[in-house]
């Protein structure tokens, strides 16, 4: 594949497209950072950033901070609603063309606490790039103003009839193009009521758009296999993913696509067969790891504005035994700092501050009498080992069963001696992949779902259904590609609890 061809790619496909030059980030912005805020890419911190792989040979080593810092910073301009067909005003698109670029972010105006959470909230809704999630191009055909995209993917809207998780970007006067990528496209939930909860577990359904673009026709099976080869990759399963892939055509693909439900997401060093629930980031403040494996330590704010470079296009410069995702698109070598961008140190301190400023709507549930009882339950049953009060979590690794935990690790993370038995695949067989899995939070889990690591289960109900152990069980949420059965394994906690002691105790845990 020549350069500009890879450069193409790149920009259209999964959190790849913060790396690559696009009509949203496109212009470097004057460094302004004070003092204060903390160095993003320090060598030594980056290298025990990360637990490593339960494939310990497919570890990532990340780029250098010298290479890194040769990347331009990216200008974020100023962004606009989308609305569908039978909701967009008179004469938008038309308005639209007719404006000028405007700067959104300026750190040189940013003088007080509230001054850069409020810039964070800039960075966390601005897209990282333009075009469609899988595509070959960046450029843009408005196809968010098509009904059929909007009868394909069944995405929510806002209560004002907007699309929250799409921005129209006017980075060149008389241009529009659809805004793709920000942090809020995964991490925004629309409410039944069109209310949205920013940070929360997004439910944009984000593999049904993917599956949109697959069946497009803009793209050839090479093409596709070729993004499906960058984003899921796993060294040591080389052999067996590629056959399987090659196997596939586009409408199978697709079809694997379309069958992840909203909140979960095959994100990229996950696999289409085990994606990943998206998480929660309110409350990420408390959070000792960060994604379902534990995968990343949060020691500081500094530690979570390198986990939004990473996960916004950094990681996929590292280098994974002998497979590199860029090398991948760029005929086996690095390519040229300078045709990519990224996130300034300014954005990213600000969009950290941001996130630790966020907070959970408020709570419809109360602890009425059936939830007091349920409270009681969850002492008596020892929840509270796991799910410690006040934060419900423990904030410790759980290791998956099949996997021997290195002598090494006790010294260096919090690891429980016990496995609650879940599906091991996520951790054991992606680039995600560490063998364990934390201990997630309970808090806030009125308003999130499907739940488990893979969103197997649509509610708390089906969570605590004995029938979801057995092999004729018909998952609620993720079910999988071609499976019409499966058991959903693990956590028994609860399981053996009589029917009133179940309600009770999900009504307690909805008041968290």
């Amino acid at each position: 594949m020549n350069s500009n061809s890879a450069k193409s790619l790149c920009g259209a496909i999964l959190f790849a497209a913060a790396l690559i030059v696009a009509g949203c980030s496109s212009q470097p912005v004057p460094n302004t950072r004070p003092p204060a805020i903390p160095k993003t890419w320090n060598d030594e911190d980056m290298r025990t950033l990360e637990i490593p792989l339960a494939q310990a040979a497919a570890s990532p080593v990340h780029v250098s901070s010298d290479y890194y810092y040769r990347i331009p910073a990216r200008t974020i301009f100023k962004t606009y609603p989308v609305y569908p067909p039978d909701r967009e005003p008179p004469g938008y698109i038309d308005q639209l063309q007719q404006r000028d670029p405007e700067v959104a972010f300026d750190a040189s105006k940013l003088k007080s606490e509230e001054d850069w959470i409020k810039a964070g909230e800039i960075v966390f809704d601005a897209p990282i790039t333009v075009g469609r999630l899988g595509s070959l191009s960046t450029e843009s055909d408005l196809y968010v103003r098509d009904r059929k995209w909007y009868e394909a993917t069944r995405t929510p809207l806002a209560r004002d009839g907007s699309l929250p998780f799409y921005r129209y970007v006017v980075a060149e006067k008389g241009k529009v193009t659809v805004g793709i990528l920000a942090c809020g496209m995964c991490h925004t939930r629309v409410m039944p009521d069109g209310r949205l909860i920013k940070g929360a577990q997004g439910n944009f359904p984000f593999d049904r758009a993917m599956a949109a673009d697959y069946r497009s026709g803009t793209l050839k099976l090479e093409d596709i296999r070729l993004i499906e080869r960058f984003l899921f990759t796993t060294p040591l399963l080389r052999t067996e993913n590629e056959a399987r892939l090659g196997r596939m055509s586009i409408d199978q693909m697709a079809a694997a696509h379309e069958a992840i439900p909203s909140g979960v997401l095959a994100r990229h060093r996950s696999s289409v067969a085990t994606p990943l629930q998206v998480p929660d980031l309110i409350g990420v403040k408390d959070r000792r790891y960060l994604d379902h494996s534990g995968l990343q330590l949060h020691r500081s704010l500094v530690d979570l504005m390198r986990y939004a470079a990473l996960n916004q296009g950094a990681d996929d410069l590292a280098e994974f035994g002998d497979f590199s995702p860029m090398k991948l698109l760029f005929d086996g070598k690095p390519p040229d700092p300078s045709t990519q961008t990224r996130y300034s140190e300014e954005q990213l301190y600000a969009l950290a501050m941001y996130m630790y400023s966020l907070r959970p709507p408020a709570n419809p549930n109360v602890l009425d009498s059936v939830a007091e009882r349920g409270r009681k339950v969850f002492e008596t049953e020892g929840c509270g080992g796991c799910h410690t009060p006040p934060l419900y979590t423990n904030n410790q690794l759980s290791p998956a069963e099949g996997f021997m935990v290195p002598r090494e690790h006790y010294d260096r993370y919090d690891i429980m001696d016990i496995s609650v038995g879940t599906d091991p695949n996520l951790t054991l067989k992606t680039r995600r992949g560490t063998g364990y899995y934390k201990v997630p939070s309970l808090k806030g889990v009125w308003y999130r779902g499907p739940f488990s690591h893979d969103g197997s289960v649509a509610t708390l109900e089906d969570w605590f259904d004995p029938r979801r152990t057995q092999p004729d069980y018909v998952p609620t949420g993720f079910v999988g590609y071609g499976i019409t059965h499966r058991a959903v394994p693990g956590h028994p906690f609860g399981l053996k609890l009589s029917r009133a002691d179940r309600e009770a105790l999900i009504a307690f845990l909805k008041t968290l």
